[in-house]
Protein backbone atom coordinates (compact mmCIF):
# COMPACT_ATOMS: atom_id res chain seq x y z
CA UNK A 1 0.00 0.00 0.00
CA UNK A 2 1.44 3.39 -0.73
CA UNK A 3 0.24 4.93 2.16
CA UNK A 4 2.53 2.86 4.19
CA UNK A 5 5.94 3.92 2.89
CA UNK A 6 8.68 4.46 5.42
CA UNK A 7 7.65 8.38 5.14
CA UNK A 8 4.02 8.03 6.34
CA UNK A 9 4.38 5.62 9.23
CA UNK A 10 4.70 8.35 11.61
CA UNK A 11 2.37 10.36 10.10
CA UNK A 12 -0.01 6.79 11.13
CA UNK A 13 1.11 6.78 14.79
CA UNK A 14 0.80 10.11 15.62
CA UNK A 15 -2.94 10.20 14.21
CA UNK A 16 -3.41 7.05 16.26
CA UNK A 17 -2.12 8.52 19.23
CA UNK A 18 -4.38 11.39 18.87
CA UNK A 19 -7.68 9.15 18.57
CA UNK A 20 -6.85 7.96 21.51
CA UNK A 21 -6.30 10.71 23.71
CA UNK A 22 -9.95 12.35 22.49
CA UNK A 23 -11.79 9.16 22.98
CA UNK A 24 -9.67 7.34 25.12
CA UNK A 25 -9.10 3.41 25.29
CA UNK A 26 -12.65 2.35 26.61
CA UNK A 27 -14.69 4.52 24.07
CA UNK A 28 -12.59 2.96 20.96
CA UNK A 29 -14.83 -0.18 20.05
CA UNK A 30 -17.97 2.04 19.68
CA UNK A 31 -15.91 4.26 17.73
CA UNK A 32 -14.60 0.97 15.74
CA UNK A 33 -18.09 -0.21 15.44
CA UNK A 34 -19.90 3.11 14.36
CA UNK A 35 -17.41 3.07 11.23
CA UNK A 36 -17.85 -0.28 10.65
CA UNK A 37 -21.80 0.51 10.37
CA UNK A 38 -20.76 3.81 8.06
CA UNK A 39 -19.02 1.94 5.97
CA UNK A 40 -21.47 -0.71 5.61
CA UNK A 41 -24.28 1.53 4.74
CA UNK A 42 -22.45 3.01 2.72
CA UNK A 43 -21.69 -0.05 0.32
CA UNK A 44 -25.07 -0.68 0.58
CA UNK A 45 -26.23 2.48 -1.28
CA UNK A 46 -23.65 2.48 -3.30
CA UNK A 47 -24.39 -0.85 -4.87
CA UNK A 48 -28.06 0.01 -4.91
CA UNK A 49 -27.02 3.32 -6.88
CA UNK A 50 -24.91 1.10 -9.36
CA UNK A 51 -28.00 -1.43 -9.91
CA UNK A 52 -30.87 1.48 -10.54
CA UNK A 53 -28.23 3.09 -13.30
CA UNK A 54 -27.58 -0.38 -14.75
CA UNK A 55 -31.06 -0.92 -14.66
CA UNK A 56 -31.91 2.49 -16.50
CA UNK A 57 -29.53 2.12 -18.76
CA UNK A 58 -30.55 -1.78 -20.21
CA UNK A 59 -32.79 -2.32 -22.83
CA UNK A 60 -36.17 -2.86 -22.39
CA UNK A 61 -37.36 -6.33 -22.93
CA UNK A 62 -39.74 -7.24 -25.60
CA UNK A 63 -43.60 -7.93 -24.46
CA UNK A 64 -44.91 -10.93 -23.68
CA UNK A 65 -47.79 -12.95 -25.69
CA UNK A 66 -49.08 -10.95 -28.91
CA UNK A 67 -45.80 -9.07 -30.70
CA UNK A 68 -47.84 -8.01 -33.62
CA UNK A 69 -50.19 -4.46 -33.50
CA UNK A 70 -53.60 -4.42 -33.20
CA UNK A 71 -55.81 -4.49 -36.20
CA UNK A 72 -57.56 -1.44 -37.11
CA UNK A 73 -61.63 -1.77 -37.00
CA UNK A 74 -63.24 -2.03 -40.27
CA UNK A 75 -66.39 -0.11 -40.34
CA UNK A 76 -68.50 -0.87 -43.36
CA UNK A 77 -69.43 2.69 -45.36
CA UNK A 78 -73.35 2.82 -46.07
CA UNK A 79 -74.41 1.58 -49.52
CA UNK A 80 -76.20 4.32 -51.86
CA UNK A 81 -78.89 3.41 -54.25
CA UNK A 82 -77.89 3.25 -57.72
Amino acid sequence: MPFLNPGHIWLILLLLIVVLIIWGPGKLPDVGAGMGRAIREFKKATNEVKASVVNATSEPSPPSGNTTAPKPEVTEEPKTPV
